[in-house]
């Protein structure tokens, strides 16, 4: 069922699509577009790196001389370090409360909520050391007001803080210290992200093309437009009277000035809630595991390829059978979407003469249950006018009721189908068979739309064989609200069987794929 959170998100991504497309709307790729920011950091610090001084005398200067001696260069670089700086945090938020808002944080999801929660903290306090290391008054107030802070804390104490900003501290190890911090943390953020993505099979990492061209250029007129500069240098014998706030990393400090414990309760009490939040929510349906038949199980590795969580691997048979290898399902990664059964190559429905098993298959709905149901469908078109269409859907796209010489038959996922179900509706009273599913880009199951396509494309397996008709095939995306676009489909393929044999272009890919 959509919640109103989701239906609001979904609202504003097809706004958004009208705009930029569906291919290029960032709402849809804010965690690809944090990723790109961080790179941007990643590069730009390098650059900038090289000219820094890690010394008194020489940060302050060696940070001025970037923008002052090579401003298309340094300053450039340094501008564009911290706007996308910023830019990585407000995507990180971005991404956060959309995952929120679709509920993509609970059940198997738990992981990849969790690993994300510290990416937030470590990033903010990344740039916490970057504006120190900078040296100018700002620096100071940064430098000051973050010990000061961290003096409230049991055990730590204002006065053994207050050290590494009194005067006889501010040494040049002080400042090696902050180069050293400032290149630590992100690599532990880095290290963080590569934990975030780890049960993510094909995870976009990166934009699209269209999308990071505009964000780059973006990127690059604003650090022209409104260059990053310091503050006047630091003195550590005088406080500065007024300090421009970055409040994208610097917000908490002024409070933190009149209140540390609350503000240390409340950051606390943040991080504890989106820790628990998985298992504070019920998730709307509990993921059942898929189940491997080491009888029927050859090995092939289909499944463990289309499977868009990890949750399979390929070890020795149990059966011993030499170098043949199995499938083994981890529960505690599976989602239940059933895209491995769709995959499996024993998942033939034409055997009739025993029961209908295949290598691996879902308990909640095993694919003889889907044989079941088409079956269903099949009677229930025979009495209608031809041409008669099945159509094979997936649980969360656009339903469509019995309608005028058409049926639907719905999978938890489309790519739950296996291609071979569309060549046995086609013999059994089909005259033709569409295939639908949520859009690419917002696939319940990340993949299953595109792995779905590219079966149908003769460009995957098990692929759609040669001899099943390919005008009397077609495939409509539609999201669960779009469902007179799906019966407008219906009858558009309707009219084209009945305008007699007509070569129909072959089922294109989805247009993109969900990997977040």
């Amino acid at each position: 069922m959509t919640t109103r959170a989701e239906a609001a998100v979904r609202g504003l991504e097809r706004r958004l699509d009208a705009v930029f497309g569906t291919e290029g709307n960032p709402l849809r790729q804010l965690g690809a577009l944090a990723f790109l920011s961080l790179w941007v950091v990643v590069v730009s610090g390098f650059y900038i790196y090289i000219f820094y001084e890690t010394s008194v005398d020489g940060a302050y200067h060696s940070v001025q001389a970037l923008s002052q001696e090579q401003p298309w260069a340094g300053g450039l670089m340094r501008s564009a370090h911290r706007y996308a700086s910023d830019a990585f945090i407000v995507f990180t938020l971005l991404h956060l409360v959309r995952e929120w808002m679709l509920g993509r944080f609970t059940g198997f999801r738990w992981f990849s909520w969790v690993s994300g929660v510290p990416l937030l903290w470590l990033a903010v306090a990344s740039g916490l050391v970057g504006y120190w290391m900078v040296w100018d008054e700002r620096a100071l107030y940064v430098g000051t007001a973050t010990l000061e802070w961290t003096g409230w804390l049991p055990g730590v104490g204002v006065e053994a803080v207050r050290n590494f900003v009194d005067a006889s501290a501010v040494t040049d190890r002080l400042f090696s210290l902050l180069s050293f911090l400032h290149i630590g943390l992100p690599l532990l953020l880095l290290l963080g992200a590569w934990a975030h993505l780890l049960r993510l099979v094909r995870p976009r990492t990166m934009p699209a093309r269209s999308l990071t061209i505009g964000s780059l250029v973006a990127l690059v007129i604003g650090s022209l437009a409104w260059p990053a500069t310091s503050m006047a240098a630091a003195d550590i014998g005088r406080a500065p009277l007024g300090v421009e706030i970055d409040w994208f990393y610097l917000g908490a400090l002024p409070l933190a000035d009149r209140a540390p414990g609350t503000v240390w309760l409340v950051l606390f009490g943040i991080s504890v809630l989106l820790t628990a939040l998985p298992w504070l929510v019920r998730p709307s349906a509990t993921a059942v595991a898929a189940v491997v038949d080491p009888a029927r199980c050859n090995g092939c590795s289909l499944c463990f390829a289309d499977c868009p969580y990890g949750a399979i691997t390929m070890a020795p048979h149990i059966a011993g059978h030499g170098l043949v290898r199995m499938a083994v399902v981890d529960a505690d990664l599976c989602a239940g979407c059933g895209i491995c059964a769709g995959a499996c190559p024993s998942a033939t429905p034409f055997r009739r003469g025993a029961p209908f098993a295949t290598g691996i298959d879902m308990p909640q709905l095993p694919l003889a249950a889907l044989r079941a149901r088409l079956d269903e469908a099949l009677d229930r078109v025979a009495a209608m006018a031809s041409p008669r269409v099945i159509v094979l859907g997936c649980d969360d796209g656009a339903q469509l009721a019995d309608a005028i010489g058409a049926a639907m038959v719905s999978a938890q996922c489309v790519a739950q189908w296996p291609p071979v179900f569309i060549e046995y509706a086609l013999r059994h009273g089909a005259d033709g068979v569409l295939v639908t599913g949520c859009p690419g880009a917002d696939c319940t199951w990340r993949l299953g739309s595109g792995l779905t396509a590219e079966r149908l494309h003769d460009a995957r397996m098990p692929r759609l064989r040669a001899q099943v008709p390919r005008e009397r095939v077609d495939v409509h995306w539609a999201l669960r609200e779009d469902v007179r676009s799906l019966a407008q489909a219906v009858q558009a393929l309707r009219a084209r069987l009945a305008a007699g044999p007509a070569t129909a272009p072959a089922p294109q890919p989805a247009p993109a794929l969900n990997h977040g």
